[in-house]
């Protein structure tokens, strides 16, 4: 029917508001394809999230560059966006409202997706069912805690790599 890890997206999307982690579990999927073959919507739904997070976090700046992104690719994946059970032009004008509301500085406010498929909305009720959505500090600054360090070995081994080449 549709991918897990949107299933998953979408619950932690509506029930937790755990923006990260709904840009955590998308980025992975997306990822799995290679790079000539990954799909422009998803990374659109994963900047969506960003956007929120860093709305939260009051960082407008950053939440209006990543909603603005996202307005663009999937203003034009029409056909990809209704293919995941939403409804387009619903989704694109929510997408606008919020734009508006990050670049007048407004305080966060979750939203809901416009799902339109019955069997979806069933699936992502029944992966929610034990979900708690209760916002706290760890969501809004998840970034900062979690444990990075392969992503800093990463970084470094590249950076080695970069001066050796250039030696």
């Amino acid at each position: 029917m549709y991918p897990s890890a949107y299933i998953h997206y979408l619950t932690e999307f509506h029930v937790e508001r755990d923006y990260f982690e709904c840009h955590e579990i998308l980025e992975e999927y997306w990822k799995k394809d290679p790079p000539q073959d990954r799909k422009r919507y998803w990374v659109g739904f994963i900047q969506l999230a960003v956007a929120l997070y860093h709305q939260r976090r009051n960082n407008f700046i950053g939440a209006k560059r990543l909603i603005a992104n996202s307005l663009r690719i999937l203003e034009e994946e029409k056909a990809a966006v209704e293919s995941l059970g939403l409804d387009h032009k619903e989704l694109i004008n929510l997408l606008k409202q919020t734009d508006q509301k990050i670049a007048a500085h407004s305080p966060y406010e979750s939203i809901m997706l416009p799902l339109t498929d019955q069997a979806l909305i069933k699936a992502c009720q029944k992966q929610g069912k034990s979900k708690s959505g209760q916002q706290n500090d760890f969501l809004t600054h998840k970034h900062r805690l979690r444990d990075r360090t392969e992503v800093l070995q990463a970084r470094e081994k590249a950076k080695m790599l970069r001066k050796k080449s250039r030696d």
